[in-house]
């Protein structure tokens, strides 16, 4: 660390409020949109199916560059590519409010999770960078940045149905540009600088676990409209799997990989990133599900929908930042993250009981809230123990792996269910019956996925509980939570 230059203490409280905002940004960017999905289907053209590309678009991009972008702020530079991400994400931001069409809108949500790519990891460097000589200032420093994740959960829901109801939805995009801009004026005056270090950057590794995972999603997502065994739905599904062989074997091949493929050794640590792919597969769905039943089947407007969704993320920010440390401690992470699961098994299976004639109190409300409790528990010792389980020079390396788990998990996730929501009636617009048959299929098919998590935490983690500050800590680091979702 001698190398690097870091601006002057009175200024680095300063450099972390930008970071916060960063990691702020990341988060509400996959959550404003939820609100708007409706009028953004109506003005665009979307079809039901391809409405959840508004969602995948940015996360696949995100979850598939995520290793890149953490790669590049080694090699490069963490100030560098910091900058470098949010004039992406202004660039995509403009593309995706100013979209008139599906193909626009999709490009520009992509450029958005490209930005995010080499915002989140390089933030996270950088905050290591401006405190970690000091352990009770990086303390205090990883706690603010751990809580703007919720924070831009909770915002991105509010704001959403705020701007969707009295402005128009491209504003939900727009909202990024003066952010970024403001902060590619301040990262060059407030952000630490060290110099490139020598090594290599697996581009093709990226290119194909990015082109596999979007093939994979595509052909899941389209299987509804064209047939499971129709020959365009086997042919991609074929090459998103050979993409991701391809992945892995040049992943075994190179000096220096872009995942080092032994880390998955480390005790602990594959499991932890099933737990993360399941509760992003099984929580995104809801999400995504539960705005489009409180638009289309219940008949709330914008505002009152993004308000009516409240509850559940402020219910979250509480429960992974009050609620979920003190279980670790009392019971251990793997109990923690069990018990979280089951729990958040319990609320999807409530939820599922949605009625066409429902309300947001008897239908909604209630399993929502146990929904987001289970979450919350589950989130934090997942992640912890993710990250805990490398080896400590490995541990950008880790935080990156299983926020990519997260990611494919809610991209995978999503694109199923709304397989099974069209599957089941959700594609007829304006039958309220239909549609709500539809969405309940895919809340069950949600709880499901969140059952078979907790069966496999139980069976596959080690019991040996974490150091309850070790967890804290390293649950704070990530660069993504799902607050959002």
């Amino acid at each position: 660390m001698s190398d690097v230059r870091t601006p002057a203490s009175s200024r680095r409280w300063w450099a972390l409020g930008l970071i916060a905002a960063a990691q702020f940004m990341v988060i509400m960017d996959t959550s404003i949109i939820g609100v708007a999905l409706p009028k953004m289907q109506t003005d665009l053209g979307f079809s039901p199916g391809d409405l959840s590309w508004v969602f995948n678009a940015y996360v696949v991009a995100f979850g598939g560059l995520l290793l890149l972008g953490g790669r590049l702020s080694d090699l490069v530079g963490a100030r560098r590519v910091f900058a470098a991400g949010w004039a992406v994400l202004l660039v995509g931001s403009l593309v995706a409010g100013f979209a008139n069409g599906v193909a626009a809108e999709l490009t520009g949500r992509a450029v958005q999770g490209v930005g995010a790519a080499l915002i989140a990891p390089a933030a996270l460097t950088l905050l290591m960078m401006l405190f970690g000589a000091n352990p009770k200032e990086l303390t205090k420093a990883i706690a603010l940045y751990g809580a703007a994740a919720p924070a831009g959960g909770t915002a991105g829901v509010f704001l959403g149905g705020v701007i969707t109801e009295y402005l128009s939805w491209p504003w939900v995009f727009f909202l990024n540009i003066p952010i970024a801009l403001v902060a590619l004026i301040a990262t060059p005056v407030l952000m630490p600088q060290a110099p490139a270090r020598r090594g290599s950057i697996d581009f093709l590794g990226a290119l194909t676990v990015t082109l596999g995972l979007g093939a994979g999603v595509y052909a899941i997502v389209r299987a509804p409209d064209v047939g499971w065994t129709d020959a365009s739905t086997l042919l991609i599904g074929a090459a998103a799997i050979a993409l991701l062989v391809v992945f892995v074997a040049v992943q075994a091949g190179r000096r220096e990989p872009l995942m080092r493929l032994g880390i998955f050794t480390a005790p602990n640590l594959a499991a932890a990133n099933v737990a993360q792919l399941l509760l992003g597969a099984a929580w995104v769905p809801m999400w995504f599900f539960l705005n489009l039943y409180l638009q289309q089947v219940l008949g709330l407007s914008a505002f009152p929908s993004g308000s009516a969704l409240l509850p559940m993320t402020t219910f979250i920010m509480v429960g992974m930042i009050v609620v979920a440390p003190k279980a670790i401690a009392a019971i251990g992470p793997k109990k923690t993250l069990v018990t979280g699961m089951t729990i958040l098994t319990a609320g999807l299976a409530g939820l599922s009981l949605i009625r066409s004639d429902g309300s947001f109190w008897a239908d909604v409300l209630p399993a929502s809230l146990i929904a987001a409790a289970g979450m919350s528990l589950a989130f934090i010792p997942s992640l912890g123990i993710a990250l805990s389980s490398a080896r400590p020079e490995e541990g950008g390396l880790a935080s990156g792996i299983v926020n990519t788990s997260y990611q494919i998990g809610s991209a995978l996730g999503l694109a199923a269910m709304t397989a099974v929501a069209a599957g089941n009636g959700a594609d007829k617009l304006g039958d309220l019956t239909s549609l709500t048959d539809g969405y309940s299929a895919a809340l069950i098919g949600a709880a499901v996925i969140a059952a078979t998590g907790a069966v496999l935490a139980a069976i596959s983690l080690r019991s040996a509980p974490a150091a309850p500050d070790t967890v804290d800590a390293t649950a704070s680091r990530s660069t993504d939570a799902p607050s959002s979702r």
